[in-house]
C-alpha cells in the first residue's frame, strides 16, 4: 500500500480525521479499530470534486489525542500533515 496523507483535529466528543482517499480511509478506519477500543465512527464521507474523505471517531479517556496521533505516526503508510492543538469547528466536508 502507497502512503496516503492524513490531519486530524480535535472535536468536542472526538476526532475528526481527513484522509486523502476513500479506500485509505477505509482501511485507516480499520486499523484504528484494532489499536483502540471504540463502538462507532462516524461514516466516511467523501469531499466533491476531490478525493478527501473525511470520518469521526469518538475520544475519552482512553483515546487522548496525543494516543490519536502516536498510532498514526507508527503507521508507515500514514504521513501525519497536521494535528490540530484545540477543538472548535469541524474542517469544512
Amino acid at each position: 500500500m502507497k502512503t496516503f496523507r492524513v490531519w486530524v483535529q480535535p472535536t468536542e466528543y472526538g476526532y475528526f480525521l481527513l484522509v486523502d482517499g476513500v479506500e485509505n480511509a477505509r482501511w485507516l478506519l480499520d486499523q484504528l479499530g484494532r489499536s483502540f477500543v471504540f463502538r462507532s465512527a462516524e461514516p466516511i464521507a467523501q469531499k466533491l470534486d476531490s478525493s478527501l474523505c473525511t470520518f469521526e471517531v469518538p475520544g475519552g479517556p482512553f483515546v487522548t489525542l496525543n494516543m490519536l496521533r502516536k498510532l498514526l505516526v507508527a503507521i508507515p503508510e500514514v504521513t501525519l500533515l497536521s494535528v490540530a492543538a484545540s477543538g472548535g469547528a469541524r474542517p469544512e466536508r
